[in-house]
């Protein structure tokens, strides 16, 4: 992360901002608008002057919280394939993806706040969520693992539809029942056998 300068952030400076996003996540998906600056400051364990410095609105603080959710999520794919077979990866990460969707739920409010003051914080996610799933589709595939027919924007479409009806976290058991059904849709035939 830099600075508007271009300058990057002291480590300090970097851990602290990370604390407050992670705070504000938090927060805004338990309380909603009812989050005040004041106790996310100290639930972060920073001065309101810090986070005030970092984030001058309520509208500047979602749109960051939000934007570092969409970051986490996809910034989670290369560690995930430099771990685990193609398809493990896949499954893990639509356990992140449902995590992600799950805060987005409970943000909404705050969110919808963002865009009534002109701002926009989906602008990109779509394009990044699908990026992160065409590289682990494109190595699932590669490794056999997984059907070619069915393109990175059809999962997307599925995890989207998981999400709008399983997002809420008393739901977490179906989202999980139906991510499993739709990974399972999602395998490779096995090759026919060879010969008689």
């Amino acid at each position: 992360m830099t600075r508007a300068s271009g300058r990057p952030l002291r480590a300090d400076a970097q851990r602290n901002r990370d604390r407050i996003l992670a705070t504000a996540v938090r927060m805004f998906t338990e309380e909603g608008l009812d989050a005040t600056f004041e106790r996310i400051a100290a639930e972060a364990g920073v001065g309101t002057g810090t986070l005030y410095r970092n984030f001058p609105t309520r509208e500047a603080l979602v749109e960051a919280a939000y934007r570092n959710e969409v970051a986490r999520l996809c910034d989670a794919v290369p560690g995930l394939l430099a771990t685990m077979p193609p398809a493990e990866a896949l499954r893990a990460w639509t356990r992140r993806f449902i995590d992600y969707a799950t805060a987005k739920f409970g943000m909404a409010d705050a969110l919808r706040a963002v865009v009534a003051s002109g701002g926009n914080p989906y602008a990109d996610s779509r394009e990044l969520i699908q990026g992160a799933l065409v590289a682990l589709m494109d190595a699932a595939r590669a490794a056999g693992t997984i059907r070619s027919d069915i393109s990175a924007s059809d999962m997307f479409a599925a995890l989207a539809g998981i999400a709008l009806t399983s997002a809420g976290p008393d739901q977490r058991e179906q989202a999980e029942r139906l991510l499993d059904l739709t990974l399972d849709g999602l395998k490779a035939a096995p090759a026919p056998p060879s010969g008689d």
